[in-house]
């Protein structure tokens, strides 16, 4: 029998003793898999009564992300944990592996419906997983990442310029020309020349 966690006699929020223990940011591991993590999200899962998701669900470390913290892959059941967590808070790993972990919950509920990725179903599972004051979005001090673009572009037509850090692959018009003359529909008069960009 199913039951809300509403109903049940202990905190989700609460992980167990070995994370509280984990101590400086040193003993996280800096990429690949955290078994301690990834056991402490199958318990929660198995004791929301999502049996297929406990079996699939693995939390990594992902060196190469920047300023999001963490990301959830469902139906695989994979969160992405960004190592700069470490520098910021206990409590910030802890909250944005439950944040994650909402996002596999409400996908495992609602397989076969389009759901919004912070919609209702999420906000129910965050609730269920003891959060139920999540926010879609973080302000925490991640580095950001800045890539240069590359490639400039220019309508002939009215002049406004484009910058890109990948190259166009096909034929693309000047979307605002193409909405005064064609409402909206593809135009070459207005197809975007490609400029040196210095």
């Amino acid at each position: 029998m199913f039951r809300s966690a509403r109903q049940m006699k202990f905190s989700f929020a609460e992980p167990p003793a070995d994370l509280a223990r984990r101590g400086s940011e040193s003993s996280l591991p800096q990429r690949g898999p955290d078994e301690t993590f990834s056991h402490w999200c199958r318990k929660l899962v198995r004791d929301l009564g999502l049996i297929d998701l406990e079996k699939r669900v693995v939390v990594e470390w992902n060196p190469r992300m920047r300023s999001c913290a963490g990301r959830a892959f469902w139906p695989i059941g994979l969160i992405q944990l960004n190592p700069g967590l470490s520098k910021i808070s206990d409590s910030e790993i802890k909250r944005t592996v439950l944040h994650e972990l909402a996002h596999l919950v409400a996908y495992e509920r609602n397989p076969y419906r389009s759901i919004k990725s912070h919609g209702l179903e999420w906000q129910r599972a965050c609730a269920d997983l003891g959060i139920p004051d999540e926010t879609a979005t973080h302000e925490l001090a991640l580095p950001a990442r800045s890539l240069k673009r590359r490639w400039k572009y220019e309508c002939p037509e009215c002049g406004k310029a484009f910058e890109r850090v990948r190259r166009y692959k096909g034929a693309v018009a000047c979307y605002d020309c193409c909405l005064k003359t064609t409402g909206g529909v593809f135009d070459a008069t207005y197809q975007l020349v490609e400029l040196s960009l210095s």
